[in-house]
């Protein structure tokens, strides 16, 4: 689908010069003499690369548009993952890179969101918020429920993350899948 320039926007992808990129910013700069344009800084969503490219504002450009599919999350075999399509049953292995930062945080039976574009899985994103249980943390020393401090803690998949002093191992937390912060006690 064509657009102009002008209307990117951060996390558009577009396709220039043959490859698929993920738009990261755009800046529109007016030069006291000629036309506006607009530099948009890009990564190519294969390599990673970053690129900084200049259109003129009106200048039409590739955008692309991926398909969204949720896909239960099944096991990890090394450094890919086997997801199976929540519609078709269909099962497809993927890239743990694909998940990025918050794969860590994969549970079995977890729906996650893929993203493709002409069947190539190209993103996958977890769930905003995932729930843990605590397996070992750090005693609580008297005083320090009075200040805002927290401490460390493993999850029950392995992760470190940093709780409140009241959490106690045994308690189940919600976690954001984003950073691996601590939101709250779970209510279950």
């Amino acid at each position: 689908m064509k657009v102009n320039a002008n209307t990117l926007k951060n996390g558009n992808v577009i396709e220039h010069e043959g490859r698929l990129y993920s738009v990261i910013s755009g800046d529109i700069s007016q030069p006291g003499k000629g036309g506006s344009y607009i530099n948009i800084t890009m990564r190519d969503i294969e390599t990673g690369n970053k690129n900084n490219v200049r259109f003129r504002t009106q200048e039409s450009v590739d955008r692309v548009r991926l398909e969204q599919e949720n896909y239960q999350y099944l096991f990890k075999d090394g450094d890919m993952v086997t997801i199976m399509n929540t519609e078709t049953y269909e099962q497809m292995a993927i890239p743990m890179e694909l998940f990025g930062e918050p794969g860590q945080f994969l549970q079995d039976g977890m729906v996650v969101e893929v993203e493709t574009y002409e069947g190539k899985p190209l993103a996958a994103t977890l769930p905003d918020q995932a729930t843990f249980e605590i397996v070992e943390a750090e005693p609580v020393v008297k005083g320090q429920t009075a200040t805002t401090s927290y401490k460390p803690a493993v999850l029950d998949n392995g992760v470190k993350v940093m709780v409140p002093p009241f959490v106690e191992s045994g308690t189940r937390i919600v976690v954001k899948t984003e950073d691996g912060s601590y939101v709250e006690r779970a209510k279950d």
